[in-house]
């Protein structure tokens, strides 16, 4: 399975973000976004979402061969600032999320075993979401989405707000759902590039950039991408 973006072009009243930018993200591989701060990483997230609307080109999943349109339930977006009901318990909600897809779910896992391989004690597990700090609201909306696996799993700055523990069992996860999953995570922290992914693409200029895969692990990597995303 392939994430296929063609030509595609967003702007805001004047402002151009994307401009007939293409790519091709593959199942089996985890890719690092990077870019500097408005180059369009989060617009480019919800454009693949489908919260935003293209002004041009397309995306769609491609299959044995054949590309088609996808609707927004094969996307999990977990994005930067945690967007969950605060009136629940971290419990009730990850029970009430896996029983609405529980035909989507390829992991057995009870509730209680995915919130404490994340390391959410058990005592935690029945306190309000509204009493959760921001890393630990964090920890359970990124969580949602490795439960279910969607074909596509965009990850907005993911780990930021982790502690070196939690930031371990996340990283774990993720390269487990690799497998079945497209995966793509934007980050500001080139370190986590390296140990993670296995392709770094860069959002400079409206295009994406790949950075060959060899080069992830060269001991100048960060100066070459300081470079790179320096350039006019």
């Amino acid at each position: 399975m392939k994430l296929s973006i063609d030509s595609i072009s967003k702007k805001f009243d004047q402002n151009s973000i994307l401009e007939n930018a293409s790519f091709t993200f593959e199942k089996g591989k985890i890719y690092g976004l990077l870019g500097r701060n408005g180059a369009g990483k989060t617009t480019f997230f919800n454009c693949v979402a489908r919260n935003l609307k293209l002004d041009g080109g397309k995306i769609q999943l491609v299959e044995n061969g054949e590309p088609r349109n996808y609707d927004n339930t094969e996307i999990g977006f977990t994005q930067t600032h945690p967007q969950l009901p605060i009136f629940m318990t971290a419990y009730e909600f990850v029970r009430f999320y896996m029983d609405i897809h529980k035909d989507q779910i390829k992991i057995s896992r009870t509730p209680q075993e995915w919130l404490s391989l994340v390391g959410i004690s058990q005592k935690d597990q029945h306190r309000l979401l509204k009493d959760f700090s921001h890393g630990m609201q964090n920890k359970v909306q990124i969580l949602l989405s490795l439960v279910v696996q969607p074909p596509v799993l965009l990850l907005d700055e993911p780990l930021t707000s982790f502690d070196p523990v939690a930031a371990l069992e996340f990283k774990n996860l993720i390269r487990e759902a690799k497998k079945d999953s497209i995966i793509i995570f934007s980050t500001h922290v080139l370190q986590l590039a390296q140990d993670l992914c296995d392709e770094v693409v860069l959002l400079h200029h409206k295009h994406f950039q790949t950075i060959p895969a060899e080069k992830l692990h060269d001991a100048d990597f960060e100066q070459e991408i300081v470079v790179l995303l320096s350039e006019d």
